[in-house]
């Protein structure tokens, strides 16, 4: 699926469009290292040595509160944790302006795997994005 906004053009490099964290998700903070065996290929040894010292017995992240559906260390969290053109370069060379839509498409598949295609998490994050 392939996010059409016009006005992420106009936006300057260092701004999201369109794509937003929405609140009550959580599914990023859900860490299963069997579920991204590919770590390796995007995080650096010292990167990968944290992502896997916040992994808890579930798989969610050690920060993750479950019953508020909230990060605990959320203006903390490391930069791996964070949605921002710099980052997204870094790990995986997106271009700042193919964030948004690597993001929403990130965020899409991810929640979708979690929650469930017809979930409320999923239907909250396609209309905050506007789709």
């Amino acid at each position: 699926m392939t996010l059409q906004n016009s006005k992420a053009r106009d936006l300057p490099a260092e701004s999201m469009a369109a794509w937003q964290c929405v609140k009550f998700c959580g599914a990023c903070c859900y860490l299963a290292p069997t579920e991204r065996p590919d770590l390796e290929d995007y995080l650096t040894s010292e990167q990968l040595a944290l992502y896997l010292s916040l992994v808890g017995p579930e798989g969610w992240c050690i920060h993750y509160d479950a019953q508020g559906r909230l990060c605990t260390i959320y203006d903390q969290r490391p930069d791996f944790c964070r949605v921002t053109p710099t980052t997204f370069k870094a790990m995986f060379g997106i271009e700042p302006e193919d964030l948004d839509s690597f993001a929403t498409e990130c965020c899409q598949e991810h929640i979708a795997d979690l929650y469930g295609e017809e979930s409320p998490e999923l239907d909250r994050f396609n209309q905050a994005v506007g789709l």
